[in-house]
């Protein structure tokens, strides 16, 4: 496998076959790289919503009205269409949480080892909830992370995707319920298999020049 190779041709898709469904084992795998992407300090601040069916793709196909609406076939000729959402606020609770679950997954050797990961992780938790006051940004940063992992793997998986974040947020907040759950809308990414004449398909890849974008040491 050449990793260059499949960034440089995996694309945008811009119009999905509706017939054409993931298959279930593959989709699974996409399923694990969103539980397992990084995140800083592990702090893994996200919620995914997963529509695979007619009924789950037009509650999503709501945030795509209006100005929006030209995302609306994306989203509904889709096989799988993924809401990612942010985590509002790092609670305390929340980072016992995250370290009650690496206990359980056998990380600490010893309770100093688990006392030392609680306490740096609190140290950055509260350089963006004190010190910088961005603590939702940060978080959403983590999701972004997670979303990159995705358009990345499923190029891998040779499934195509394409990132929407031309929706209406706070639409699909509402219809969710995401505020209420300690959660915001971030972006949409739809997947699946495109059509013969998706035209983003056969356009050649464009990046600025390495010359421009890398500074070497």
């Amino acid at each position: 496998m050449n990793l260059a190779e499949i960034a440089k041709r995996r694309y945008a898709a811009k119009k999905f076959d509706g017939n054409k469904r993931i298959p279930d084992e593959v989709f699974a795998q996409i399923k694990e790289l969103l539980r397992f992407s990084p995140s800083s300090v592990n702090s893994q601040p996200w919620h995914f919503i997963i529509a695979d069916n007619p009924q789950g793709k037009m509650r999503l196909a709501k945030g795509a009205e209006g100005a929006y609406a030209a995302n609306h076939p994306k989203i509904l000729n889709a096989s799988h269409v993924i809401l990612f959402c942010a985590k509002t606020q790092m609670e305390d609770d929340y980072l016992d949480k995250v370290t009650d679950q690496e206990e359980s997954d056998g990380r600490f050797p010893n309770p100093e080892s688990r006392a030392g990961v609680r306490k740096a992780r609190q140290f950055y938790a509260d350089l963006h909830r004190v010190t910088f006051g961005d603590t939702e940004c940060w978080m959403q940063k983590q999701v972004y992370l997670n979303l990159g992992t995705i358009l990345l793997g499923a190029g891998v998986l040779g499934v195509d995707a394409v990132p929407i974040e031309g929706v209406d947020m706070a639409a699909l907040n509402e219809e969710f319920g995401l505020t209420e759950k300690g959660y915001s809308a971030q972006a949409v990414v739809a997947l699946g298999y495109h059509t013969e004449d998706d035209f983003n398909a056969s356009l050649p890849k464009s990046r600025l020049p390495e010359a421009e974008i890398f500074t070497l040491l």
